[in-house]
């Protein structure tokens, strides 16, 4: 069943929260009419190679023109209409920038697979819980409303100005047309009258000041409120989202609406300043004892200003943080010499400084690493396909100096994967007689020289930014705190939904946490060591609990991915809970299962009766990935036999957990149809037979040997074959239990 399937069949729930991140960027009409298409793809790599993402954005449109051509023959003419609409869209929108196709694309596939894994938990996890919260949060809708309201005040004061701008012209022409009169004149009723009629404007003049700078003062204190108040906050929020999505968690979305606000805030404080100015010019024009603009406007102007500081540093993010284009799903983990991309955005978009804000990037001043490549780059707003002032550096990479490498080479052998750097960057924005200095980083890097350093080093990433939301403690494994297991649980299950498509259930959690902790009655409040996590050895293992985990992760991506996918892998579950699940099952029924004591294998156990009725289990020896490359493991299970004390070799294995028919689960994943066994023809022209290697095993249950069998070295049927007809089954016994045979 394809992905785009599955989502369907969800709850309302869950596909109002697919529906959040389908709109123009990528229409939901061509994810449901291109499903099986766009999921055969990898969006991932193309999101950052160039060539690769525009090969897909003309292979997408193909595929839409495609289906226009079906439904024109349907004569629909409202998806006609629609199909077109979106194609000329994605065409103009993509075309300059086929990447952030492939990144949008990338995404939403990735928030549908972990929207599908927790439609499959029994209770949402506690981040996710509160993360969903906040992104829905009533500040957000209330952040939005109040600046809508800030604007418009900031228009209507506008307005006032321009009429006190008005009345203050009136007044000095009545003014300066009495100055002009004789002396004589100045004495009589009329000028009297008209001297009163000077003094009432005079003071209409100074109320409407007033009510101005009052009005203005009323939008800055509302500004200042809400900025500190609310929209920092938000901006906060969406930090903490961005550090959950970038191990593995809900995608981060936001950013654009925090953009609004922030621009929209920027254009109502800088009218302001302008109001402010214009006040000045009248001054000069006009002033009085107890002037209110004499006495007001440099306290507001001041205030003005430092609220513009204030948003414009707040407004300098990073969009997406550091990363490797050849671990898309690994960020903030860089290997020396090896290019990495990282992009930033101004919040505040005025198109006044397109192409005028020139960012720098630097890495943290411990002299220990530098930046090669180009490290200046003018913010634009061309890049972007929604047309943000961003800039997008691609071309970094970080070098070790020799002065602390301690080797000959640019580069320490062994780098600490607990030592975490910045990435910073800083730019300085003039506009408007405002000149302003402004920086960020990063959230914390690990540096790594060699990729094998990449999963320890991935580890402390997932805990920093699990445990830590200041994004700048670099000290923070130091003293690392301890999580408590029902976040980490929640976490693992994000790096198989992230990563290999499907997240865990409820019972392969159980087992990881008994595996972290032993057996506990309750592990809720459970407190997790970070040595426990990454440091210390399982108990009577070579290796630690996370270095077991990444290898299965590893092997899940590389050799059984689909499988996984489709749930055909229970993969974390004790030998002790095997058996219970398989006992009172038909005989020939197995499941698949990670091993726990070979990293990253996989193993199958089936469950028979004696003739007696005894039951019995059966684990074959775990295939790694050096054995899955030779033969696909799906070929392994149809082509499996063991064979028993008669020498009749048969596959025992017949019915998937609990009792689906072997071939009905696997049968999609064979690689081909296996051949029938053929003798070659006396003359035979064609020469030879083909051959199918299978994966043999010999249980002998009168041996003291363990009853869990071996794995034999595949032999091919037509190998077996000729072997019965030629040799005695007392030869290929003897053959068979050769200690050479053994693999």
């Amino acid at each position: 069943m394809s992905q785009w399937s599955q989502v369907q069949q969800l709850e309302i729930k869950f596909l109002e929260q697919v529906d959040q991140f389908y709109d123009d960027n990528f229409p939901m009409e061509v994810r449901h009419l291109l499903a099986q298409w766009i999921e055969s793809q990898d969006w991932e790599v193309a999101s950052n190679n160039e060539p690769m993402a525009t090969i897909l954005l003309q292979n997408l449109l193909i595929q839409l023109d495609e289906q226009l051509d079906r439904v024109s023959q349907e004569k629909n003419l409202l998806l006609i209409h629609n199909l077109k609409r979106i194609r000329k869209l994605l065409q103009g929108k993509y075309h300059g920038n086929p990447m952030h196709i492939a990144v949008i694309i990338s995404n939403c596939l990735r928030e549908e697979r972990r929207i599908l894994a927790a439609a499959s938990m029994p209770v949402q996890g506690p981040l996710e819980k509160q993360l969903q919260n906040s992104i829905v949060s009533e500040r957000q809708r209330s952040v939005e409303h109040k600046v809508s309201a800030i604007k418009n005040s900031a228009q209507m004061t506008e307005q006032d100005v321009k009429y006190l701008e008005d009345l203050q012209e009136e007044f000095d022409f009545r003014y300066k047309t009495i100055q002009s009169l004789e002396q004589g004149d100045k004495n009589s009723v009329l000028m009297k009258q008209e001297m009163m009629m000077l003094q009432e404007m005079l003071n209409t003049l100074d109320y409407k000041r007033k009510e101005v700078l009052s009005k203005m003062a009323q939008v800055i204190n509302e500004s200042d409120v809400l900025m500190n108040n609310m929209l920092f906050e938000e901006l906060l929020d969406w930090k903490r989202r961005q550090q959950i999505a970038c191990i593995g968690g809900p995608l981060h979305s936001g950013l654009d609406q925090l953009q609004n606000c922030f621009t929209l805030l920027a254009e109502s404080l800088f009218q302001v300043r302008r109001q402010l100015e214009k006040l000045d010019e009248l001054l000069t024009k006009l002033t009085y004892d107890g002037d209110p603009i004499l006495l007001q406007r440099p306290h507001l102007l001041e205030r003005v200003n430092f609220l513009l500081y204030s948003l414009f540093r707040s407004s300098f993010v990073i969009e997406r943080q550091p990363c490797m284009p050849t671990h898309p799903q690994r960020p903030m983990v860089l290997k020396t010499l090896i290019q990495f991309t990282v992009k930033l955005r101004l919040l505040i978009k005025l198109p006044e400084l397109n192409y005028q804000i020139r960012v720098k990037a630097t890495i943290d001043n411990n002299r220990r690493f530098v930046l090669c490549g180009t490290h200046v780059k003018a913010m634009n707003m061309d890049e972007s396909a929604n047309g943000s002032l961003s800039v997008e550096f691609r071309h970094l990479q970080p070098k070790e100096m020799k002065s602390s490498a301690g080797s000959k080479g640019n580069e320490g052998p062994q780098m600490v994967t607990e030592e975490l750097h910045s990435i910073s960057f800083e730019t300085q924005v003039s506009l408007y007689g405002l000149t302003i200095d402004l920086e960020t980083s990063s959230l914390p890097v690990v540096m790594i020289s060699n990729v094998s350093q990449l999963p320890n080093a991935w580890a402390s990433i997932i805990w920093y930014n699990l445990l830590s939301k200041d994004s700048q403690n670099l000290a923070f494994f130091n003293n690392p705190p301890t999580a408590t297991l029902s976040q980490l649980l929640e976490v693992l299950s994000w790096q198989f939904s992230s990563y290999v498509g499907r997240g865990l259930n409820s019972e392969q959690l159980n087992m990881l946490a008994e595996k972290l902790m032993g057996q506990q009655i309750s592990y809720n409040d459970y407190q997790l060591s970070w040595a426990k996590f990454c440091k210390e050895h399982l108990s009577g293992k070579s290796f630690t609990f996370w270095v077991w985990l990444e290898a299965i992760l590893d092997l899940i991506k590389k050799h059984i991915l689909p499988l996984w996918i489709d749930g055909y892998i229970m993969g974390f579950v004790s030998k002790e809970k095997e058996r219970i699940l398989l006992r009172d099952k038909m005989p020939g029924t197995f499941l698949l299962r990670f091993s726990e004591s070979n990293l990253g294998g996989i193993t199958f156990t089936w469950v028979d009766q004696s003739e007696n009725g005894e039951v019995r289990f059966h684990s074959v020896e775990p295939y790694n990935k050096g054995r899955l490359t030779a033969l696909p493991f799906a070929d392994i299970l149809r082509d499996y036999k063991v064979i028993l004390a008669d020498n009749v070799p048969e596959n025992p294995l017949k019915y998937l957990y609990p009792d689906i028919p072997k071939d009905k689960a696997f049968g999609k994943y064979y690689s081909c149809q296996p051949n029938e066994v053929s003798r070659p023809t006396e003359g035979g022209v064609k020469g030879y037979v083909p051959a199918v290697f299978i994966p043999i095993s010999k249980i002998l249950y009168d041996s003291t040997d363990p009853h869990s069998p071996s794995d034999l070295l595949p032999m091919s049927p037509s190998v077996y074959a000729v072997l019965r007809e030629h040799l005695s089954p007392t030869v290929i016994e003897t053959a068979l239990s050769s200690p050479y045979s053994a693999d």
